[in-house]
């Protein structure tokens, strides 16, 4: 789980939806992600934290990618959790 910076709009009823992220690659470079398509949102509970979960695919080097970013409730905090 690495914490991202995410562009976010939430809808009236304060639902996310990702746009694009930005993230510290291991050589401290920054790499900002689009997302192209989110193809699954849930809820779930880990170690007692609520969060919503996006199943999100995008292109990264000329490859499609999927991965997951979750979303903690209680700190409005997201995460690359999968990729």
């Amino acid at each position: 789980m690495k914490p991202i910076k995410m562009i976010a709009w939430f809808s009236e009823d304060g639902v996310p939806t990702p746009i694009r992220f930005n993230i510290r690659q291991r050589d401290e470079s920054s790499l900002t992600i689009k997302i192209d398509k989110i193809t699954l949102r849930q809820k779930e509970k880990l170690a007692g934290n609520h969060m919503l979960v996006f199943t999100c695919q995008s292109i990264i080097n000329n490859s499609e990618i999927i991965y997951e970013i979750k979303y903690e409730l209680s700190t409005c905090r997201w995460f690359l959790y999968k990729i």
